[in-house]
């Protein structure tokens, strides 16, 4: 019972640091010492000692991930800023909001945000290319601009980031423990975006319509920045070239490399949009150098979520909440789908909360030898879609970035709108997919 209390505590305490705005790095290892010391594990073990404690179960899991995927988020990293710099992402984020224009400004930022971001375009460099453009096609508009966390956020880490055939983490972790590709269920998933797509946009279009009839409109700031000139950004055709690179590349791969054809992808996409826009950048060597170093803290914040999810894992309470979900009676599927759900939100984290979920998971269902076996396209799928839900509670590293950082916004103004479309959107695409794949 203690245990169940103290690892509840150390989630809110948890989120309740990352909204002070509290750095993950500090506050998920206070956090996870709150579970160890409700749990009866040792702090700090003896010399020599190999017995479980806070200090070997929090290390081994940063250290896990960092060693597992410290080469795909540095290369991703320098691509987005390679993309960002020579003004490629920019490019193609002008060129859907051009065409679509200001009568269509919500679906504009989604547009351009879901292109970038299938393409491989990290998350965050997405949400630092395309506000700019954002803010001024919202202050045309005259929309709220709290509402601008939110929209960004749907175009990146909703329908797209789970996808089928994605670039993205999340779709790329279960293939080492399923034996799957980034094309695993495509059918389910391609139905299950579409809805997820149209649903949340139509929910964000509800809300926005709502406030600017209730006398809300754009306010603006002396920081807010201006949009890059048009007459310095590449052609937008060419600079879609490196991302049908990145895509093209994975899908020829995977089969051969697994998670490692991310690494050549990536590659690939740095040569050719280096290539196409040799002469657009601003600063190539510095894009390279702070994509290096955004790559390191991003995946550090990632792994201190992982680190805490680590000493969860060994905590007497998740061992019962795993067992009794892993246990329930019915679909395998259900099971599953629960028990990602709850993880990635005990962790705050879709990729972290997979990483440690999916060793405890995968023998249960994939294999001769599992007690409960199942599709594992179907697991995969499940399990990419489900971890999109709880993982963007309120002290997720890339929703703190974009609302506080990005937008200059309070989680009290926009997390209302991110929470709907990242959390309860994905929530209800997981139940979609787990009736659809009953059905086929």
């Amino acid at each position: 019972m203690i245990s169940i209390l103290g690892l509840a505590a150390a989630l809110a305490l948890l989120v309740y640091l990352a909204m002070r705005g509290m750095s993950i790095l500090i506050a998920a290892p206070l956090c996870a010492i709150v579970i160890a010391l409700t749990s009866g594990l040792t702090l700090l073990p003896p010399k020599g000692s190999t017995e479980v404690s806070f200090a070997l179960s929090y290390m081994t899991g940063f250290t896990g991930f960092f060693r597992d995927w410290f080469l795909m988020f540095l290369l991703g990293a320098i691509f987005g800023k390679i993309m960002e710099d020579s003004g490629a992402a920019h490019a193609i984020a002008h060129w859907v909001i051009s065409k679509l224009g200001v009568k269509h400004a919500v679906l504009a930022v989604v547009a351009a945000c879901a292109i970038l971001t299938y393409g491989g375009v990290s998350v965050f460099i997405v949400a630092f290319s395309v506000y700019p453009m954002a803010v001024g096609l919202f202050r045309d508009a005259n929309l709220p601009r709290r509402f601008l966390p939110g929209t960004i956020a749907f175009g990146s880490v909703t329908f797209t980031m789970t996808s089928a055939g994605s670039v993205e983490m999340q779709n790329w972790i279960p293939m080492q423990y399923l034996g799957t590709t980034t094309y695993a269920g495509w059918q389910v998933s391609l139905i299950v975006a579409i809805f997820m797509a149209l649903a949340g946009f139509y929910w964000l279009t509800r809300m926005i319509t709502k406030a600017v009839a209730n006398g809300e409109g754009f306010e603006g700031r002396d920081s807010d920045p201006a949009s890059r000139s048009t007459s310095t950004l590449p052609n937008p055709v060419l600079s879609l070239l490196p991302l049908i690179a990145v895509l093209g590349v994975s899908f020829a791969l995977q089969d051969y490399y697994g998670k490692y054809a991310l690494v050549i992808a990536l590659a690939s996409g740095i040569v050719v949009a280096t290539l196409l826009n040799i002469k657009s950048f601003t600063d190539f060597g510095g894009a390279i150098s702070l994509g290096a170093t955004g790559a390191v803290i991003a995946i550090a914040n990632t792994c201190a979520v992982v680190g805490f999810g680590s000493v969860a894992k060994v905590s007497p309470a998740f061992q019962q909440a795993l067992d009794a979900l892993t246990s329930m009676p019915g679909s395998p599927l259900v099971a599953a789908a629960l028990a990602i759900t709850v993880i990635c939100g005990l962790t705050g984290s879709a990729s972290g909360g997979q990483t440690i979920a999916l060793p405890l998971l995968a023998p249960l269902y994939v294999g001769a030898d599992a007690p409960h076996p199942v599709d594992p396209e179907a697991l995969h799928r499940v399990i990419a879609i489900a971890s999109g839900g709880l993982d963007s509670l309120p002290h997720n590293g890339y929703v703190v970035t974009t609302i506080r950082a990005i937008c200059g916004e309070t989680h009290k103004a926009a997390y209302g709108t991110v929470g709907a479309l990242t959390v309860v959107v994905p929530a209800i695409g997981t139940v979609l997919a787990l009736v659809l794949f009953s059905v086929f």
